[in-house]
């Protein structure tokens, strides 16, 4: 089927909820895709940050093959290998918490808020349940997710929304301070705001929300979806700050390309849910458990934590030399291999034009163009995405 035949057909048997470009990528390799012409990109996009280690990873299919031959699926009533393996993995690399497995980042904000309205219960009072997010924040498309998203665009037409958010501005611990009451059970933050424009956490932010957190006997809780597993530069980014949750949300990168989220919680605060508390069909199945063992794998043994952030400075670096040649960029900011250039104007219409001149970036929060490359690009092609980038500030105008 020919793309033009692929578009048409779409536009009859899907739900349009997204605007497409028109290409149709047919298959990958490490930091490249090929659409069904033929035609190869540099793909600094990554599938939204899921494909860290490259398209497909040899070591993360094998895995996958290896599994689905003896077990694709079995529910959670019994005790699945990988998943564990996989648990035991996360709770070593991280602040040694318990791990629930779901299907995605915005199942693991439900569980998350879940988890903390739970534990608030327990722990203070059954009054304490309204959670603190910030402005310009996102944290998924289901019913309390998208209420915990501090962006009312996304709230537009799905009213009424959950009870029990509230939102403080970003990098605003003052503004946090005023919606504490006695009925707040947590406060819920992305280190940087993906969506939202890869906005940086500021150190002394973050480290305040801790300290509130402590004060009011509150949870605190990282959404971690798009900055975990090494794309910062540290395996999760609240080590940048000295900073540890009480919960931690993870997705994107986990499966190395199938669907997989995770909770990270202390234990004191995961003991909150007792047996029959929460479920899934499908989180922590056997593939995709397999995946997520193999992509963490490939990221400890092709030592690519440390090579994001010094791949990351040097984007960087790039891109702050372009923003002097170019007068439309407004801002360049983010940490390891999570970038944002800021532009003057809306963005979608320059990364059409790089798409068509074979890189792929995206647009985000509407001025902001977005860089997530795989873990494993190299400085010539970092060179490649800002040299096609600048190309395409002087063909848009």
């Amino acid at each position: 089927m020919t793309t033009a035949e692929l578009i048409e057909l779409e536009s009859k048997v899907v739900a349009q909820t997204y605007s497409r470009y028109p290409v149709s990528f047919e298959r990958g390799r490490g930091t490249r895709l090929w659409d069904k012409d033929g035609r190869e990109y540099l793909d600094f996009f990554s599938g939204l940050a899921v494909m860290a280690v490259g398209h497909p990873h040899p070591k993360v299919v094998t895995a996958v093959k290896e599994q689905a031959s003896k077990l694709m699926h079995d529910t959670n009533y019994y005790y699945l290998e990988s998943q564990i393996l996989l648990a035991k993995r996360l709770h070593d690399l991280s602040f040694q918490g318990r791990v629930f497995f779901v299907n995605s980042g915005t199942e693991a904000s439900e569980l998350a808020i879940k988890l903390a309205r739970k534990y608030a219960k327990k722990n203070l009072s059954p009054n304490h349940y309204e959670i603190i997010t910030m402005t310009n924040s996102f944290h998924g498309r289901t019913l309390a997710a998208l209420t915990a998203t501090g962006q009312l665009k996304y709230h537009k037409g799905m009213e009424p929304m959950v009870l029990g958010f509230n939102y403080a501005a970003f990098n605003d611990l003052a503004a946090v301070e005023k919606y504490v009451n006695t009925r707040t059970c947590a406060v819920l933050v992305e280190p940087i705001q993906g969506e939202g424009g890869i906005k940086v956490g500021e150190p002394a932010f973050l480290k305040g929300l801790r300290e509130l957190c402590d004060k009011h006997k509150l949870t605190l809780i990282f959404d971690e979806v798009q900055t975990g597993l090494g794309r910062t530069g540290k395996m999760f980014a609240y080590e940048h700050y000295g900073v540890t949750p009480d919960i931690m949300t993870l997705a994107k990168a986990l499966g190395g390309g199938l669907p997989l989220g995770a909770v990270v919680a202390r234990p004191q605060v995961a003991e909150a849910f007792g047996k029959g508390d929460h479920g899934t069909t499908l989180g922590g199945n056997p593939v995709a458990s397999a995946a997520g063992l193999a992509t963490l794998d490939v990221i400890q043994e092709e030592n690519l934590v440390a090579h994001a952030e010094s791949l990351g400075k040097y984007l960087l670096a790039k891109l702050e030399e372009l923003r002097k040649r170019i007068p439309k960029i407004v801002e360049v900011r983010g940490k390891g291999l999570l970038v944002g250039v800021e532009v003057e104007a809306e963005t979608r219409a320059l990364v059409s034009e790089c798409l068509r001149m074979g890189v792929v970036l995206n647009a985000t929060a509407d001025k902001v163009i977005r860089f997530l490359p795989p873990l494993t690009a190299n400085e010539a092609e970092v060179d490649q995405a800002v040299d096609t980038l600048e190309k395409a500030f002087l063909a848009v105008g």
